[in-house]
């Protein structure tokens, strides 16, 4: 039925296509079980329960990239290598199930209209049929009958994000408060206990370094770990699928007859590498990000083959070699870290102490005169640093400091003369004083809300969205 509305001429364009342009967590998903026979082969994990074959995933890899395409255009081959496909790819799988169990259907209407509304497919502002074709042959290397069956999932997916974000509101107080987090200027001065200024003084014996060991050698231990070796087939840009599938046969059923791996390898052009040992919250050495080779890695045994697995451009033959438990290393191999770790503790242990100590006398005074504390005073006489900063606003990067989140909110709470907790960041431990404060313009602020309010609510919609998808996900996904 789509091949006959394709030939209709429709000017129809619908919402979907701006949201996909709006929601850019969201555009990158794209595409279902469509390309291959119904045939299944190895699994790939499990979705409410229900088996995902490795070809149902690798349909719906093809498809995120086509999306990927469309959003990135020249620019795609730049930005694959951040894109984390192999990712978008079971968030597709995952919220297509989802989308399913709630009954979402898509009429074969909208699919032509999101098509044709598409400006590359179109010539002088119109749908054009030979340009489609072409790109869909040339660009996508996909079928029409596929690429229209990924516009309707596309779609459908779209409409779930709408039904369970539209929910989603804010109120007036919602938009002030966060516009002037984005729009006030505050400065503070500070005391500063650093960590790495109690290090250089601490000089532990051996009988400390290794008590410390003795009593915090979990902290040590090295988690499950893997070590492959594996062979990469590079597929070209304009390298035909079907080659590419017929060769990676041709090596799989000669390592099936128990062939030496680099022997085959070599008859093919081919080197095989080593990984190293690495863990499944690491990237592959030599390969990078893939949970599919993590979730394969898993279900085998040291000298079985993994299933071919396609990661950005390359099609990997591997072969888990070594499974290695959990351990503790023997203290003699990691003395250094364990001295290090030893030295850093005690650190911030001193750190802690001082700058508690410098609090402890703050009060003091401010109990007898808020007026008189003097920071650079007081921070001299604990040993500390002090200092005070310019104007900066929330999400800024302040210099010498760092993020200034943190620190922006507690300091926008502050009373003149008031000074703060101790603030814990990862160099060190503060305390904070506001030193001034430039308030929101009222007149641009009443200019500016309306559109502030819309991209704030698109922000908010995004996060719940995030959030539904990282649970589902967390529920319902297994490998």
């Amino acid at each position: 039925m789509l091949r006959q509305l394709r030939d209709k001429k429709t000017a129809k364009r619908i919402w979907i296509f701006l949201a996909i342009v709006i929601v850019p967590a969201f555009v990158l998903w794209g595409s279902g079980s469509l390309i291959r026979g119904r045939e299944k082969t190895n699994l790939a994990g499990k979705i409410f329960g229900k088996k995902v074959s490795s070809l149902d995933y690798q349909d719906a890899l093809i498809a995120v990239k086509n999306q990927a395409v469309i959003q990135f255009g020249d620019n795609f081959s730049e930005v694959q290598k951040y894109l984390n496909l192999e990712n978008k790819a079971w968030e597709r799988l995952v919220l297509l199930s989802e989308a399913k169990r709630r009954r979402i259907k898509i009429d074969n209407r909208e699919v032509v209209s999101l098509i044709q509304s598409y400006p590359f497919f179109q010539k002088d502002g119109y749908f054009n049929q030979q340009i489609y074709s072409s790109m869909l042959e040339y660009v996508f290397r996909t079928p029409a009958r596929v690429f229209e069956e990924q516009a309707r999932q596309n779609i459908i997916l779209a409409r779930l994000y709408k039904v369970l974000t539209d929910s989603v509101s804010i109120n007036e107080e919602e938009v002030k408060e966060a516009y002037r987090k984005n729009n006030e200027e505050i400065s503070i001065s500070y005391i500063l206990s650093l960590y790495s200024d109690f290090t250089k003084d601490l000089t532990p014996s051996q009988e400390e370094i290794k008590g410390y060991f003795a009593s915090n050698s979990f902290k040590f231990k090295k988690p499950l770990s893997f070590n492959m070796d594996y062979a990469s087939l590079v597929l070209g840009d304009n390298e035909d699928q079907e080659a590419m599938k017929d060769k990676i046969t041709k090596i799989l059923l000669r390592l099936n007859k128990k062939e030496e791996f680099a022997e085959v390898a070599k008859d093919f052009n081919l080197s095989v590498k080593e990984t190293g040992l690495f863990t499944q919250t690491d990237p592959i050495p030599g390969i990078g990000w893939s949970p599919k080779i993590l979730s394969f890695i898993s279900q085998v045994k040291p000298g079985e083959f993994l299933p071919p697995i396609y990661v950005d451009k390359n099609y990997y033959i591997a072969r888990l070699k070594e499974r290695k438990p959990p351990y503790i290393p023997d203290f003699e191999t990691i003395e250094d870290k364990v001295r290090e770790a030893f030295i850093k503790e005690e650190a911030q242990k001193l750190s802690k102490l001082k700058i508690e100590a410098c609090l402890q006398k703050l009060q003091e005074i401010y109990q007898i005169n808020p007026n008189s504390i003097n920071f650079d005073k007081i921070a001299k006489e604990y040993g500390l640093r002090s200092g005070s900063t310019d104007l900066f606003k929330y999400g800024s990067y302040i210099e010498g400091i760092g993020a200034s989140d943190n620190f922006w909110s507690v300091a926008i709470g502050l009373k003149q003369d008031e000074f703060s907790p101790v603030i814990d960041v990862p160099s060190g431990l503060y305390i904070i004083k506001l030193q001034s404060k430039v308030p929101i313009d009222e007149k641009k602020f009443e200019t500016e809300k309306d559109g502030f309010a819309e991209e704030l609510l698109s922000r908010k919609k995004e996060e719940y969205f995030t959030k539904f998808l990282e649970e589902l996900k967390r529920k319902i996904l297994t490998f």
